[in-house]
């Protein structure tokens, strides 16, 4: 598959958490726009240390070092203020994690607060009507705004995190293992939805699931020791893959 559009291309990454030790070893890829991309591998592999790359998290550790290029519309992010990077690159993790003190409504805002963007009250209203309604969570708690976030379901938060995220509205939404936390039902609903906001958004989504990245993604990575293996369409991946490991990985002989 030709890529014609990437929004976000990784040349030549990598990432060291000590001298001499790289976690992440020199990764191309480029990602189309308005897609959902699968990166997949067994723990310790370096896929979440790559997502992570592309929202500058590792400036907030001294000791890891991102070398390469990781160009988001063509720019290194690597050469941007992270401010800035993190206004166009959400991310969502692991567990959900809304901000325990705030409301569901202080909650949805709170990329604007901790960036100093001033809002008129009317602004805000219609950010946090629209960021839950992307999500579909408006209809379950427009009555319930000023209560906190930690008071919904954890299938719930995550939705909220995720329209915190949505709110700037980013080029680029990454997403670490977004519903291993979560039962089956609060899963399904968020594959739902992520494949609707690929229209408004470019999704990165590291997951353990293969299933998850069978049924939602176009294009799948699978790493192995912090290389990138293969990269290709998900449905050929599954059915057909160039590599012994990463047939090894999907079959089940490779944890």
């Amino acid at each position: 598959m030709e890529i014609i559009e990437p929004i976000i291309e990784f040349k030549n990454v990598c990432v060291s958490y000590a001298k001499n030790t790289m976690a992440v070893k020199y990764v191309n890829a480029a990602v189309a726009r308005n897609s959902i991309t699968a990166i997949m591998g067994p723990s310790g592999c370096g896929k979440s240390t790559l997502l992570r790359a592309a929202n500058l998290m590792h400036m907030l550790y001294p000791n890891i070092t991102v070398g390469g290029e990781i160009l988001l519309n063509g720019k290194n992010i690597l050469d941007m203020e992270p401010i800035e990077v993190r206004r166009r690159v959400g991310m969502v993790f692991q567990r959900p994690t809304p901000f325990p003190t705030m409301s569901i409504y202080d909650n949805v805002l709170a990329g604007f607060s901790l960036n100093g963007i001033r809002l008129s009250k009317s602004q805000k209203e219609q950010i946090v009507e629209t960021s839950l309604r992307n999500v579909s969570l408006w209809d379950e708690v427009k009555d319930v705004l000023n209560k906190k976030g930690t008071f919904l379901s954890g299938g719930q938060q995550q939705r909220l995190c995720i329209a915190r995220a949505l709110a700037l509205k980013p080029d680029v939404l990454l997403m670490d293992e977004p519903t291993s936390a979560l039962d089956p039902i609060a899963t399904k609903h968020i594959e739902e939805l992520l494949v609707q906001l690929k229209d408004e958004v470019t999704i990165l989504i590291v997951t353990h699931n293969m299933g998850q990245a069978k049924r939602i993604s176009e294009r799948s990575m699978f790493m192995y020791l912090g290389e990138l293996i293969e990269y290709d369409d998900s449905a050929k991946m599954f059915t057909d893959p160039r590599d012994e490991r990463t047939k090894a990985y999907l079959t089940g002989k490779m944890g």
